[in-house]
């Protein structure tokens, strides 16, 4: 198993606003992992599999997605479907962090395969907190070996 802090995070989020808000609170959490950003779904799927403007890239670290729905080109709904298909990235924890909060969305996504799904709340300081939970969150998960790689 491998502890979190081995552990490259891949933040796929369209709005610089939450982007920063939840990088800055994952690491008051005291995360100290690596963070490679997309801002869209296309953009996930090309680091995720090496295409793109990615396809120079090896990856070697294992890793953990946190996942928009709401992107733009492809959803993240696409993008958890791709990844939990493909025998690269099928393992790959994939946390929803989105605005939607209606119980199909929670479902499909869990059908799809999700790992966990965080609903961000709408003021600034729940939502503050929420990261900050979550790091907290993360500080203790085990992740498979191996993954993404």
């Amino acid at each position: 198993m491998t502890n979190i802090q081995d552990v490259t995070i891949l933040l796929v989020e369209d709005d610089p606003g939450h982007t920063r808000l939840i990088e800055k609170n994952l690491r008051r959490a005291n995360i100290k992992n690596e963070i490679h950003f997309a801002t869209n779904g296309q953009e996930a799927i090309d680091y995720l599999f090496c295409e793109g403007e990615y396809a120079q890239n090896t990856r070697t670290s294992d890793l953990l997605v946190l996942l928009d729905l709401n992107l733009p080109v492809l959803d993240g709904y696409q993008v958890l479907e791709r990844m939990k298909i493909d025998e690269r990235t099928k393992r790959i924890p994939v946390v929803i962090l989105t605005t939607t909060d209606d119980p199909r969305e929670v479902s499909r996504c869990y059908e799809l395969g999700c790992n966990v799904y965080i609903t961000k709340p709408v003021d600034y300081e729940q939502f503050s907190g929420a990261i900050r939970s979550l790091g907290l969150f993360l500080l203790v998960v085990m992740i498979p070996d191996g993954v993404g790689q």
